[in-house]
This record gives C-alpha cells, structure tokens and sequence, in this order.
C-alpha cells in the first residue's frame, strides 16, 4: 500500500505523523503541502522538515509529480481546497459530519453556530464537492467558550483518528466502500472573506463572543472600525446586561471602561473586549477614548 497526502495546516500535519508511525514510510508514496496565506500558521515548513526529516519525497503545490501519484493506491487531501486530478482514488477528508456543512470553514461555522460537537468524515471523492459515499466518521462532544485553536487540536486528533482507520482498510482489502450520503439531511458551509470577519453588534454578546474565538488565531480575527480605521477583537467575555435606553441607535458604543477593557453595547448582553489590536499588531487596550463606537456590519 501506498498514499500520497496533500495536507495544509496542522491537520495535515498530525495526520501525516499519524499515518507514518503506524504503516511507515514505505506506505507513503509523497506528500504535497501549500501555503495559505488566509492563515497565520500554515505549517508548510513543518510538514516540509518532518517530510526531510523521515525521508518522505515532499513536493509544494504546483510541483511536478513525476508519476509518483500514479504509484499510490490513494491519495488522502486533508485541508486541501484545490482540485485533484486522481478522483478515481481520492479520499477526501472534511471538517464536518456530512451530509451536514459540506462546502468550506466549516468548522468555523459549526462553533459560530453553537454545535455541540466537531467532527470529521473520510468520503470518496465525487463530481461535485463534498457529495461523495461516506467511508468513515468521528466525532467528539465541544462545550463554549472555545477558540479555534483549541478546537482545531481537537478535530487534528480526529483526523489522525480517521486516517489510521482508513489507511488500516486499504490495506486490508485493497480498496474501499463507502455509502451514499442522505441528502434530506444535507446543508451547505459558505466561503469567507475579510467583509465576514466584521462584527455584528446587533446580536447577543454570548453569539459575538463565540464568533471571536471562531474567527481567531490562526485565522486574522473579528474585525470592525473605530474612527475609521480597522482593528482586530481578540478575546471577548460576555457580560450581564442593563437596561440600554433606545438600545438599536447605540450598538457598538462603549458603554462602561473596566480598567483598560471596553464594554461595548449589544443587540442583547455587553461585551468587554479584552483582547484589542490595530492592523499593525499593536495593542489598543487602554488607548481608547470612553467615547468610542465600534462600526460593525
């Protein structure tokens, strides 16, 4: 048995280890890795060095293959988001318990949306994205608040999981067979922009503390304007409200200065902000005027 991976970010990476440490570097026909620039940890280098480190034949996006894909009896894409010429033995892995969030960030989406799990499926790949015959799944139960960083760690040890599994049934059998995903139940996950990043406060301070963490390290952050200019929410903590008079004409504004953090008024709930910075990375905590809007969507 042989795999080619093609793997972004520490996903990518913990799933390699995985696969190495259980079948060997004989199971490995390459790994191809990416950079990302929509994230601030990519783990190219990583997965590069690991790569030199054991061995394994590494190659970046749009390197020649030279036939060594040809060799492979799957090719595992784990965080990939281009397309793949050998469809008729890719197996893709996705963030999410298909048929529901099929599409892109959906793990981001489903922590916005408060799931009380994350997961992760192994299907064949298909003409049309994310609609493949489902090989395996694995899931773990989340409780809020959680960053992504946390949650990422946490879908990274299932898909090591699932990539083991998998991995242990190609060479077994030689092949795999997956079933067909109920569509009654599918859902789709949008593709996000920097405009998806802005906060909005016209919802409850519990959402916009749950979208804070979701859009955080190593994606670039909430965002929204003060005086104009753009600054990045880090960390956020809701707070029990007050009763705001005409509460819809003052969304955004600072409400209350507990020490250096910001309490900003919601659609429901206050939110004190208690990780702030500019576009240049620096900090704006205890630089803010009492008479500050916060500009969202």
């Amino acid at each position: 048995m042989k795999v080619g991976f093609h793997i972004i970010g520490a996903k990518g990476l913990q799933s390699l280890k995985a696969f190495f440490e259980t079948f060997g570097s004989e199971a490995v026909g390459y790994v191809m890795a990416a950079r990302d620039a929509a994230i601030e940890y990519d783990a190219f280098d990583d997965i590069e060095d690991y790569c030199k480190a054991s061995s394994l034949t590494f190659c970046a996006r749009g390197d020649a293959l030279h036939g060594v894909d040809e060799q492979c009896d799957a090719i595992f894409a784990i965080g990939w988001r281009w397309l793949i010429d050998e469809t008729d033995k890719l197996i893709v892995f996705h963030d999410s318990p298909l048929p529901r969030y099929r599409g892109f960030a959906p793990l981001v989406n489903m922590l916005i949306d408060g799931c009380d799990e994350i997961a992760v499926t192994a299907l064949l790949a298909a003409d049309q994205y994310d609609r493949g015959d489902i090989v395996a799944q694995a899931a773990t139960p989340i409780t809020y608040p959680l960053k992504i960083a946390d949650a990422i760690d946490q879908a990274a040890s299932l898909y090591a999981k699932l990539v083991v599994e998998v991995g242990g049934a190609i060479l077994a059998s030689g092949s795999l067979q997956g079933e067909a995903q109920d569509e009654a139940n599918a859902s789709y996950s949008l593709w996000r922009d920097d405009a998806d990043y802005r906060v909005d406060f016209s919802r409850s301070a519990v959402e916009l503390r749950r979208f804070i963490d979701a859009v955080g390290y190593p994606y670039k952050g909430a965002s929204a304007l003060v005086g104009g200019l753009p600054v990045r929410l880090l960390d956020a903590v809701a707070l029990a409200d007050v009763n705001v008079e005409n509460r819809q004409a003052h969304l955004g504004k600072v409400i209350f200065m507990e020490g250096n953090y910001p309490v900003v008024v919601c659609g429901s709930g206050l939110l004190k902000i208690t990780g702030l910075r500019d576009e240049q990375g620096a900090s704006l905590l205890g630089k803010l005027k009492f008479r500050t809007r916060f500009e969202g969507c």
